[in-house]
């Protein structure tokens, strides 16, 4: 049951999720971040609790990762409540730079909405928030280097300003597979990623080490190998300004898709996922660069008897996003006429997303999470039942991810660990670089 306060907490989240004034957005941030503060509620960084689990501390589980594109509020609520009624401490709310711009979520309302959720269910402690591929975009990038680097620094920027203190920085977009050696396929990534780390930490609030990840492989091209983490990080370290502190954990590839493979009746393939690569690919990342693990991308569309490996192959974080909004526009309790605008608005907007074989179910399952962002204050705009009906019925889900993926009972090992740093949210400026690609 929610907790009773005098903040009225849902009369503010109404005011940030419907206004489209960005400084008023802000302004609202601020409150809720003061009454946050007052109950023990902080935005902090995972850095030091996957260091940790890296050296063999704490019990052995996989951090759930979860983008929520839509209806943010109240399902981040009903995360907050299986966290405590499983004493849950280590789970990270996330959104792509791709999804802040088609869900119509900037970081300074995600944050706050992440926040003002953990006040109404009466949840303490760290809370965090993470970019999830902050990403480079290939044709941008060698075409002009500096300007597409100078552009990513902009929107990370505005995501740590915002209280995004875990960011994801996914170059792994620059990786030429044409190139006669390992350390040469990766050098762009890890380049930029070595500048993008330095970047980060210049910024970072004072007490705040951000959680930096790093990326690999580009989900949904080939497998990633033990020997391309190596040479990998191995150019990153060397590329690091020293004495700068480097990543906590590094995505891979092994077997998954953004979304997963659309068959044509609209239905998800299963995903074969190479579990015996991602234990390999963790364990180097840990005895051979002290990193928390490897993070497994794409894996939402997973069946429900593929998670419970994911703690035993030792996967530090997974990242979950599409299966939710699939639960949120195909419960029943979705209204049908406005699900009905909105294929009719992807039908007339997104056909440059269509692929030549794509048949009609194919092409609304991937394009339709594009009207989620501007059908955004209709959703929002349903009535309470309804939106805390869907919730329940995803919160079964949240729950059942959380014991399969063994985040039950880590409350103690995360607090006993991340401390209570005071800073303050808000904007850097409007942030205007939104057209990444990756997302799960």
């Amino acid at each position: 049951m929610a907790v009773n306060t005098g903040f009225n907490v849902d009369a503010v989240i109404q005011k940030l999720v419907m206004t489209d004034n960005i400084k008023e957005k802000e302004a609202l941030a601020r409150e809720i971040q003061a009454e946050a503060r007052a109950k023990g509620i902080f935005l902090a960084s995972i850095h030091d609790v996957y260091i940790a689990r890296g050296k063999g501390q704490g019990k052995s589980f996989t951090t759930p990762a979860m983008n929520l594109r839509s209806l943010t509020y109240h399902l981040a609520r009903a995360i907050f409540r299986v966290a405590k009624r499983l004493n849950a401490g280590a789970f990270i709310f996330e959104i792509a730079k791709s999804e802040m711009g088609y869900t119509n979520q900037p970081p300074i309302e995600y944050a706050a909405v992440i926040l003002a959720a953990a006040i109404r269910e009466g949840y303490s402690g760290p809370v965090f928030v993470q970019g999830d591929h902050c990403q480079i975009k290939a044709a941008s990038y060698f075409e002009n280097k500096a300007k597409e680097v100078a552009a990513l620094k902009d929107m990370v920027a505005d995501c740590v300003a915002a209280g995004f203190y875990n960011i994801d920085v996914d170059s792994s977009t620059t990786v030429k597979l044409d190139r006669q050696t390992l350390t040469e396929q990766q050098r762009d990534n890890f380049e930029v990623c070595a500048d993008m780390t330095a970047f980060i930490r210049k910024i970072q609030p004072q007490g705040v080490q951000v959680s930096i990840g790093g990326e690999i492989g580009e989900v949904g091209h080939k497998n990633s190998t033990v020997e391309e983490l190596v040479a990998f990080t191995e150019g990153y370290n060397q590329s690091l300004p020293k004495g700068v502190t480097g990543l906590s954990k590094i995505s891979v590839q092994t077997g998954t898709s953004h979304g997963g493979t659309v068959l044509p009746d609209g239905t998800i393939a299963k995903a074969n996922v190479d579990f015996n690569t991602l234990k390999d690919l963790s364990a180097a990342a840990k005895s051979k660069f002290g990193m928390g693990g490897a993070v497994q991308h794409g894996a939402s569309t997973l069946t429900d008897d593929q998670f419970n490996k994911f703690p035993s192959v030792g996967t530090i974080e997974i990242h979950l996003a599409t299966n939710f909004q699939n639960k949120t526009l195909d419960s029943k309790l979705f209204p049908k006429d406005l699900y009905a605008k909105m294929m009719d608005w992807t039908k007339a907007n997104c056909q440059s997303e269509r692929k030549p074989k794509d048949t009609e179910e194919q092409f609304l399952y991937k394009a339709r999470k594009r009207a989620l962002g501007q059908f955004k204050k209709e959703i929002y705009g349903l009535p309470e039942s309804v939106k805390e009906g869907i919730a329940a019925e995803i919160e079964k889900s949240f729950e059942f991810l959380f014991k399969q993926l063994e985040v039950n009972d880590t409350k103690d090992f995360v607090t006993s660990i991340i401390k209570p740093v005071n800073t303050t949210i808000g904007l850097r400026h409007t942030q205007a670089h939104l057209d990444g690609e990756g997302d799960d």
